[in-house]
């Protein structure tokens, strides 16, 4: 008698809603975020079944190759990154797919021959496919793709949608930010624009909103009443690796805190949206960014510390500090640490201060949201042996371990009454019974199904630059050297500065 598989209750509802044809175009084919990134989780979706039925890929780079060798670069990309050994079948079938394109992205030809390719695969089918243009470049490209995509009539698609895939950074100032905006909006609309930013990909981000508004015990503490502080944090243990020519002009507070952190802090912040559709859930995430003040010139140094990584031990050998990183000047003052103190100016989180810190060589590797609850009035259990009654804390872990975890007080076993803290954990892993997607399987997905709620609004791009720009300011002006921490450490013992009274970072 055949064995019936059980189904697991928890993964009902995971299913992929079909999607119209689309032939997705990435800029930047043979770059790094291409071959660790977007063909892996290309393949992956594939696999589960969620691509459309009728699916192409063109690849644009500058490197001159025919089809078949960028099909055999995308094999060994997916092949080496994939979340799972590729099956060979999926994996061939999706590589039929795949066209390439050799040119410049100034150059003309390039347009000319994605727009023929384009055609001939739209004829083939016999109908219009939706175009999915994934700016996986440099900043310095956007702009002039994005106009060359209007020259040519590639922004509209009679019968079918044309959409607009932007990578971060969003900018390197708010001057800078605006000023794409108006030049990307000047060929696209807004609804056809998609600003990414993997961070909003990740399940547990996602889960917030569900946390927050679906279950009741949270929504009712969900403010100033009963929330005593929040740390966001953002902790690397690597250093800057081979992107040193990227990151010593932007620096952990553009590279993180401006998107990632901001991102986290709205979502965690924003009031229940009157429904989940993309602009409600926008309008709400941009209302808190609106609420928060930013630092005044002379504040920065007191909310705000930033910090350079020293030589120190990380993985048990040891590290050069940043300033001998091959590609950094000697008298680099960029920060790859920032802590910051911020404050929502609204009435649910009034006086709530959320501190956020981000920074590279630190102790391990990690991204949480630590919501620490006001502590009890009574504090009645101080026998020998006992921790005592700590505050309840409800952990969102973001990376590298998804899930959520709840802070209680208990008795330990035993004659007398002594406590200390437990957790309630809930893993993604264990309790789906699967592996969580990669953070750009669902967001190329949305995409393609033209879902712009994880993705950021023109106005909430430069809402957030309004916050990180006078602490840009302030520091243009400030002169000497970074305070300095080992790598491997916790950071610098200047972070706990900005700290209220009684309070400490959660240790890494």
């Amino acid at each position: 008698m055949a064995t019936v598989e059980q189904e697991n209750p928890l993964t009902e509802g995971l299913e992929r809603a079909p999607v119209h044809p689309t032939t997705l175009i990435i800029f930047g084919a043979t770059g790094d975020l291409a071959q660790r990134k977007l063909l892996p989780a290309i393949y992956n979706l594939a696999h589960e079944g969620a691509l459309p039925e009728r699916f192409n890929l063109i690849g644009i780079a500058r490197s001159e190759q025919p089809d078949d060798e960028y099909r055999d670069f995308a094999r060994e990309a997916i092949e080496k990154h994939s979340r799972r050994p590729p099956d060979e079948t999926v994996l061939n079938s999706l590589l039929e797919r795949m066209r390439y394109v050799g040119a410049s992205f100034d150059d003309p030809a390039a347009y000319e021959g994605l727009a023929n390719i384009a055609r001939e695969l739209d004829d083939e089918a016999g109908v219009p496919f939706n175009r999915v243009f994934y700016l996986a470049t440099a900043p310095s490209f956007f702009e002039t793709i994005a106009r060359a995509l209007g020259e040519r009539g590639l922004d509209r698609r009679e019968g079918a949608e044309v959409r607009l895939v932007v990578e971060k950074p969003f900018g390197h100032d708010l001057a800078s930010a605006r000023e794409l905006n108006r030049g990307l909006l000047s060929v696209f609309d807004e609804r056809q624009i998609f600003r990414i930013d993997h961070y909003l990909g990740k399940e547990t981000v996602q889960n917030m909103l569900v946390l927050r508004f679906g279950n009741g015990i949270f929504e009712p503490l969900w403010n100033r009443s009963y929330i005593d502080n929040v740390q966001i944090t953002a902790a690397e243990d690597i250093g800057i690796g081979t992107r040193a020519e990227y990151y010593d002009r932007s620096g952990a507070l553009r590279d993180i805190v401006q998107n990632h952190l901001l991102q986290l802090l709205t979502i965690l912040s924003m009031e229940p949206p009157v429904s989940f559709s993309a602009d409600e859930v926008r309008n709400e995430k941009v209302k808190v960014l609106h609420a928060i003040k930013p630092p005044e010139p002379d504040d920065v140094s007191k909310r705000v510390v930033r910090a350079q990584y020293a030589a120190g031990v990380a993985e048990g050998k040891e590290v050069p500090g940043y300033l001998e990183e091959q590609g950094v000047a000697t008298d680099s003052e960029t920060e790859t640490f920032v802590s910051l103190r911020l404050g929502v100016d609204n009435w649910r989180w009034a006086g709530v201060p959320i501190y956020l810190r981000a920074g590279k060589r630190l102790a391990r590797r990690v991204t949480e949201i630590a919501v620490t609850l006001k502590p009890v009035p009574h504090l009645a259990f101080q026998q020998s042996g006992s921790l005592g009654v700590q505050p309840n804390q409800l952990i969102l872990n973001v990376q590298p371990n998804e899930g959520v975890s709840l802070s209680l007080v208990a008795k330990i076993p035993g004659a007398r009454m002594r406590v200390r803290p437990v957790h309630m954990e809930f893993a993604y892993g264990t309790s789906f019974m699967s592996q969580s997607p990669e953070a750009y399987e669902r967001l190329i997905l949305d995409t393609m199904r033209g879902d712009a709620t994880l993705f950021a609004r023109d106005d909430e791009v430069e809402a957030a630059w309004g916050i990180v720009d006078p602490i840009l300011e302030a520091w243009s002006h400030a002169s000497g050297p970074l305070p300095q921490y080992a790598a491997g450490s916790q950071g610098p013992s200047e972070a706990g500065a900005i700290l209220e009274p009684g309070m400490e970072w959660r240790p890494l």
